[in-house]
This record gives structure tokens, C-alpha cells and sequence, in this order.
């Protein structure tokens, strides 16, 4: 199994231990993304294919506000989860396991095309990046909005961390620590992650969980340039501070004259940069 995979189905029981509070932060992203889509995309924009979508954080808060979702993963775990958390809340969304690089989505083209919470630096190598990019463009229809989120490599990177601050919450009574340390390799760009969830045992003692995961450090300029290559127009960073989103958003728009491949078909008018 991809490593990557084999990661996120470790994780998928216990994903949302990596917030504080996962159901406040699944509407409160939705709520931070419907903003978006409404703003950038427009009130007629409501199918979304939320192509890494683990255990459904954004794809159930999407479908919950009235959106047309579907979503993939490479994780089978993390879709089953997702499955049935969305089945569990009543709501309306399709699931499918799929990787990125190859993504097929049959069906007609989409409104919006997400990616958010860091999965995008999981593709290590060049390639893999603008392979995952151009299936993210093929599935859009022209006009369409793709929408990314990343870590904020570009402040990380001034000065590396070694780990994250611990996040404690609480169930049946017992305590649960989930924190990160990252292992940075020589590059400076690329990380091996270890991920640690602590579970208070009723007895007294804990129990610990280690998921590791390998990332590259991606920074916003790289990331809009290789979009900006690809063919994508009206390409943009909106933070934190003024989206509501937690991580650094990326927008791109798909061009009427951009082909399936994310290569350009024809020039491109006035309006691209």
C-alpha cells in the first residue's frame, strides 16, 4: 500500500483527535469555504469534488450548507469513515476511493475542485504535484474554482520546528493528547512526520498510537507558479485572517481555453496572470 495511504487508514479512527473540536471545526470551515465559493465562484456554484477528502472534515460541512459533494481519497479507511459519518447526520454525499495523481471522476465536470489541510505536500516529487494539479483542472468545468490549502510553509520554513504544541481533549471520561514532531531531512524542504495520540487508560497510564507520514515543505509561490503554468488564471492566496479558513488558501480559475492534460488549447485573453 502507498505509504501515504497506509497513514491516513492508521489515522482514520482517530483523526479527529487532531482537533480540539472536530465537529465546531467542521461547520466552521464550511462556513469559511461556502464564503469563498459564494465570493469567487458565485451563488450558482454548488457541485464540489473534494478530491482528498479523509474522513469528510470539509465534504461533511459542505453537504450539510446544501452543496452537491463528492469526495476521494486514497485512503479506504479514511472513505469508509466518511461514509458513515455522513450517513450518521442524514446528509447527501458520494464517496469513492481514489488517488490523486490518477483521478477519474466520471460525470459531468465541476463547479469546484478542493483540496484542503495540507494534503497537496504529501506528492513529494515535481512530477507528482503537477500530475495531481492537472487531474484537479480536468475535473473542473471552465470557469471552475480550484481552492487548496496548505500548511504556511513560507513562515515554517524561517524557522523549522521540531514539534507542535500538544492538543488535549477528552472522551468517556478520558484524556487525549495527540502532537506532531517533525524530523527535518538535510534539503530543509522535505520532513518525515510522526504523529503521537495518547489515550489516558482507565486503570491510570496511557496508551500511545504513533502514524508517520513524509511531507514537502511547499511554498505559496511555488505552488501559484506551477498552477499559473498549468494554464489557470485569476490565481490568489487569501490567509487566515481574512478568509476564516484556518491554513493559507490558494484560488485558481479554469480558462475556457485550458485542455483536460491542464496545458493551454489556445492563448488565453487579457484577463490571465
Amino acid at each position: 500500500m502507498d505509504a501515504t495511504a497506509e497513514f491516513y487508514d492508521g489515522l482514520a479512527g482517530d483523526y479527529h483527535l487532531v482537533y480540539a473540536d472536530w465537529e465546531a471545526s467542521v461547520r466552521r470551515q464550511a462556513t469559511a469555504l461556502d464564503r469563498i465559493i459564494r465570493q469567487h465562484a458565485g451563488e450558482s456554484a454548488r457541485r464540489v469534488l473534494d478530491c482528498t477528502c479523509g474522513i469528510g472534515t470539509q465534504a461533511i460541512g459542505l453537504a450539510a450548507l446544501g452543496y452537491t459533494v463528492t469526495g476521494t481519497d486514497l485512503s479506504p479507511r479514511s472513505i469508509a469513515r466518511a461514509r458513515a459519518e455522513t450517513e450518521k447526520r442524514g446528509l447527501d454525499a458520494r464517496f469513492e476511493v481514489a488517488d490523486l495523481r490518477t483521478l477519474n471522476v466520471p460525470g459531468e465536470p465541476f463547479d469546484v475542485v478542493l483540496s484542503a489541510d495540507n494534503a497537496l505536500p504529501h506528492l513529494l516529487s515535481a512530477a507528482d504535484l503537477t500530475g495531481g494539479l492537472r487531474r484537479m483542472i480536468a475535473h473542473l468545468r471552465p470557469g471552475g474554482l480550484l481552492i487548496a490549502s496548505i500548511r504556511d510553509y513560507d513562515a515554517i520554513l524561517e524557522d523549522p520546528p521540531a514539534a507542535t504544541s500538544p492538543v488535549v481533549t477528552g472522551e468517556s471520561g478520558r484524556r487525549r493528547v495527540t502532537f506532531q514532531l517533525w524530523h527535518w531531512d538535510p534539503d530543509g524542504r522535505t520532513y518525515d512526520l510522526e504523529l503521537f495520540v495518547l489515550r489516558e487508560e482507565p486503570a491510570g497510564g496511557w496508551q500511545a498510537d504513533v502514524h508517520r507520514a513524509r511531507y514537502r515543505a511547499l511554498r505559496r509561490e511555488e505552488l501559484g507558479e506551477r498552477l499559473r503554468e498549468l494554464g489557470m488564471i485569476r490565481v490568489r492566496w487569501i490567509l487566515p485572517e481574512s478568509s476564516g479558513f484556518f491554513q493559507a488558501v490558494v484560488l485558481a480559475v479554469r480558462p475556457d481555453g485550458i485542455g483536460a492534460s491542464g496545458d493551454e488549447s489556445r492563448r488565453i485573453g487579457p484577463n490571465a496572470r
